[in-house]
């Protein structure tokens, strides 16, 4: 699954670097925070690894309007689960506002007003 979210770049963190299980290498990884205009859950925490992308990644500076396409992956270990947010493509947005909310429609809420719907609660 890809996602795409627009918001401002408020915070790179520090890189992170480890060695390879293999001992085969060094990787390396940065995690930056991103803002929408939304309401409620408006903030996101995105990673990218790999060389590569954190050197792409050091081309964006903080207050930047940006435009994020990602992938939700979770990781379980001994037990416990882990969802990351891995950015793939970062792009920014040059002389474009940040999109208002889209109005909201009545299409596909029908089933929220049916009075004959079984719910749980």
């Amino acid at each position: 699954m890809s996602l795409e979210v627009v918001g401002k770049l408020t915070k790179l963190l520090p890189i992170e670097t480890g060695e390879k299980k293999d001992k085969s290498g060094t990787w390396k990884k940065q995690l930056f925070l991103l803002q929408t205009e939304e309401e409620y859950n408006n903030l996101y925490c995105f990673e990218v690894f790999g060389d590569d992308k954190v050197d792409k990644l050091s081309k964006f500076k903080e207050g930047e309007d940006i435009k994020v396409g990602f992938n939700v992956s979770t990781n379980e270990w001994k037990g416990r689960y882990f969802t990351s947010l891995s950015a793939w493509w970062i792009e920014k947005l040059v002389g474009e506002k940040t999109p208002s909310k889209a109005p909201m429609t009545k299409e596909g809420l029908e089933d929220f007003n049916d009075p004959n719907q079984d719910l749980p609660f």
